[in-house]
């Protein structure tokens, strides 16, 4: 999934942001390499002379915001014993929605070729939900360890339903994306009050606070 040419990051990043800004004003149907070169002020040749094709440049783009999103959630483990335990699930979780965005994600849907890509590079090893998800439960792991959780909460599949429901998010929420980060804040304060509790201390009673008053 090389590029034909040397990208350098600067040249990469800059079709990458012009990409999403012409996403989110006018929607899939409205991108291609000349809408993307417009918006970014440069030479009409540029992304083919990169990239192999507007399919490899949507992978690219995709695969690039996954690993964006992936280091800011290996970062969580710096955030351990810091902040508030719904504070820091709630930044990476805002982080996948705006990264990795709705309309970005569907892009990759709409495109067969570039969906083939991106599968065959995460198989591959390249970073991506499964990534952030693992992440999620070492940092989870280490709030146990440090008494800021239940003993026995289930870091795990705490991790599964905060990414499973981003991937959701990302999958049906369109542009609506404000209403995906109310979703999203909503289901952090109901992991942060049942990993505090545990399975033996869950009463059912509402926890005090949310993830935005927690925060």
């Amino acid at each position: 999934m090389s590029p034909r040419g040397v990208t350098t990051p600067d040249v990469r990043e800059l079709l990458f942001n012009a990409a999403e800004r012409v996403l989110e004003r006018e929607g899939p149907g409205a991108l291609t390499s000349r809408a993307i070169t417009g918006e970014a002020g440069c030479a009409k040749g540029l992304l083919h002379a990169h990239f192999s094709g507007l399919d490899e440049f949507v992978a690219e783009l995709v695969l690039d915001r996954f690993a964006r999103v992936a280091r800011h959630a290996e970062e969580l483990r710096g955030r351990v014993g810091r902040g508030t335990v719904a504070k820091n699930l709630l930044g990476i979780a805002l982080a996948l929605l705006s990264s990795a965005g709705p309309t970005v994600a569907g892009l990759a849907l709409a495109r067969p070729a570039a969906s083939l890509r991106i599968r065959a590079a995460l198989e591959g090893g390249a970073p991506g939900f499964d990534t952030v998800q693992d992440a999620i439960t070492d940092y989870l792991d280490a709030e146990r360890q440090g008494g800021r959780i239940a003993a026995r909460a289930d870091t795990a599949s705490a991790a599964l339903a905060l990414v499973g429901t981003l991937h959701h998010l990302l999958m049906t929420g369109g542009h609506d994306r404000r209403n995906a980060q109310e979703r999203a804040g909503q289901l952090v304060a109901l992991l942060e009050a049942a990993l505090r509790r545990g399975p033996d201390d869950f009463t059912g009673e509402p926890a005090r606070g949310t993830a935005t008053d927690t925060v």
